[in-house]
């Protein structure tokens, strides 16, 4: 899956007993049409058929590890160390990459951008349709992402993004449920280029990891954004971030009755 006059992406599969949804996101790789790639499973020891499937698939996965770990973001780290590409791109099982063509038509508008993003279609734990993320939640996507778009929140899906692994931090691992949103801040901080492909990149499936320790992961948020925005700014945009959810919550009660 290397082609050398093509930029090389490193996919990234994060999985911990996640068998019966594991395989559409190998598959999704797989299946893509771009011819530089190198795809890399990180497996915290799963208990279920997660091995098996890895297995089955072995031959075409450049490299996997199946082993206990810290948490997410000290899988994603062990996936980043064993990156070999220009680019780096988590796939965690789950989610799949939107169309066989995705990837090369997002590495054809723009292969020397240092971060490339795109939209993501949301679909429910059953895997039913919600619509895009900028229709879904309450955020639009930028039409130029800066760190700074991030005050009021995730405003760019994790699997909707790639970054350049020259500027790809680390993920902190004191942050347990919110490392996204920190890794992504400082990897635009550290960025020249961004370019937004105009595109959707992935499908994204709710129910995951932060949706499960929804409450927690907002605190985790609100320590990062402090880090990054300051007390003051941080607690402003804290407050309409509140405003917003109960407004939120009392439209949906609304509906219902």
């Amino acid at each position: 899956m290397e082609q050398a006059s093509s930029p090389l992406v490193s996919i990234i599969t994060v999985t911990f007993n996640a068998g019966r949804l594991l395989e559409a996101t190998i598959q999704s790789v797989l299946q893509q049409t771009y011819p530089a790639i190198e795809y890399i499973v990180v497996d915290g020891k799963s208990s279920d058929g997660t091995l098996a499937i890895i297995q089955q698939y072995a031959s075409q996965i450049r490299k996997w590890v199946s082993e206990p770990d810290k948490g997410i973001y000290d899988a994603m780290n062990k996936g980043l160390a064993l990156a070999r590409g220009e680019y780096v791109w988590f796939m965690n099982a789950g989610d799949t990459l939107f169309a066989p063509e995705t990837l090369a038509k997002a590495m054809a508008q723009n292969p020397n951008a240092d971060i490339l993003y795109g939209e993501a279609l949301y679909t429910d734990a059953d895997g039913t349709p919600l619509g895009l993320r900028s229709e879904v939640m309450p955020h639009q996507l930028p039409e130029n992402l800066r760190w700074q778009d991030f005050a009021y929140g995730m405003v760019v899906c994790h699997q909707a993004i790639l970054v350049r692994k020259a500027i790809a931090p680390t993920y902190n691992l004191k942050h347990h449920y919110s490392g996204d949103i920190d890794w992504i801040i400082r990897a635009l901080k550290a960025s020249r280029s961004v370019h937004a492909s105009q595109q959707i990149l992935t499908v994204f499936r709710q129910g995951g990891f932060s949706s499960r320790n929804r409450f927690r992961s907002w605190i985790d948020r609100a320590f990062i954004l402090h880090k990054h925005f300051g007390f003051w700014s941080n607690f402003i945009h804290h407050v309409y971030i509140l405003h917003r959810g109960l407004r939120r919550k009392l439209r949906e009660k609304s509906v219902k009755k």
